[in-house]
């Protein structure tokens, strides 16, 4: 079988998984932290360095990637683990999100988005059929459905049109999707309306195979509201698929998302912050840019085992940081990445040990 998810333990202290999600890329354990590649590349980072940090699977974006190179190109290429030498699993996000965060650049009707490019202004027009093409030509392990994700404060029956418009667009796309060598993972949408959530939930869990997506979330809600959303739709949730919640990387976040049977992540956070000076530690943010590290001797994170924190200083690393040295921004997104591989893995001795609620007691309030 090309595809499988099976649950190998679940923590009897909060009913956390771990789990085996099986690609033709290889095998994923959850939970699992998967850094992003927006334009096929972790910002910054090579593919070797990825795999040192413990990466199992990376992402890549579908829109960005039909805007440039362009996916015929890189089908050309053999696909995205050829065109990145990436050799374990890649998921590719549909557009869907563009749908929501390009909203000023774009038209939206049952057949589909019409776009504006970000770069030159030039008409797209992107349908379901459309995503899936463009994720065929891509070749990604995992690949998501097109959605419509309500921003957050719409009423419910603009949220209620997105979340049926989704399991539309859901249709067409599983009717599409005729690639064996690449698994369909439905969207859950609904905003933060409780039973928008659940009709959506129940009609996607209806036809994903081994995994389903929940999207809509961490879009600008108060995270309390996020976890009223998933604590709502838990009992619901399918046992036997792997639960994906879109755009989450936050490390409290993705505590709390396990404690409520979530099985994979993904983020900018930690590369987008790196850039910017800023490194994720045990402690909390570390704005390694101030004036109070230029002479502070230590790793980044005395508890980390990075190349990062073996090898360089916080004065050093703000050294670089502020006079624009690409280093350091490299050396910050290897910490931030590896630090989040590291808390899931943390995470999962916490639920082997049928303790995950005393871990996020300990460590769940540093963000």
């Amino acid at each position: 079988m090309r595809f499988s998810f099976k649950v190998t333990k679940v923590c009897k202290q909060s009913g956390a998984r771990i789990g085996e999600l099986t690609t033709p890329h290889g095998a994923i354990e959850t939970p699992v932290f998967m850094p992003v590649g927006t334009l096929a590349a972790v910002k910054a980072l090579s593919p070797e360095e990825l795999k040192a940090a413990g990466a199992q699977i990376v992402l890549a974006n579908a829109y960005h990637l039909y805007m440039r190179p362009g996916h015929e190109l890189v089908a050309r290429a053999g696909g995205l683990h050829k065109f990145m030498a990436w050799d374990r699993p890649v998921l590719t996000d549909s557009g869907g999100f563009q749908v929501f965060s390009l909203a000023s650049l774009r038209k939206i009707d049952d057949a589909g988005v019409q776009f504006n490019s970000h770069l030159d202004g030039s008409a797209h027009f992107i349908t379901p059929e459309k995503a899936i093409e463009i994720q065929n030509a891509l070749g990604a392990d995992i690949v998501m459905a097109f959605d419509e994700c309500s921003e957050y404060g719409a009423d419910h029956s603009v949220a209620e049109t997105a979340a049926r418009r989704t399991l539309k667009w859901l249709d067409i796309c599983v009717k599409e999707q005729k690639n064996s060598a690449q698994m369909l993972f439905p969207i859950v949408q609904g905003n933060v309306y409780k039973d928008l959530r659940l009709l959506s939930l129940k009609e996607s869990a209806a036809r994903a195979g081994t995994g389903l997506a929940i999207g809509g979330l961490s879009v600008g809600e108060p995270k309390e509201i996020m976890y009223e959303t998933l604590d709502a739709m838990r009992p619901h949730m399918p046992e036997n698929k792997a639960r994906y919640l879109m755009g989450v990387g936050s490390p409290d976040c993705v505590i709390e998302g396990v404690a409520r049977g979530i099985d994979m992540f993904d983020c900018v956070l930690p590369t987008r912050i790196a850039r910017n000076g800023t490194a994720l530690t045990w402690r909390g943010k570390l704005v390694i840019r101030n004036n109070e590290y230029a002479e502070d001797f230590r790793p980044i994170d005395e508890a980390c085992g990075c190349y990062a924190c073996k090898n360089f200083t916080r004065a050093y690393i703000r050294h670089l940081v502020n006079v624009n040295e690409i280093m350091g921004g490299r050396l910050l997104s290897l910490h931030n990445i590896s630090f989040l591989i590291e808390l899931t893995g943390k995470i999962k001795e916490a639920i082997r040990g049928d303790g995950l609620l005393d871990f996020a007691r300990e460590h769940g309030n540093i963000y």
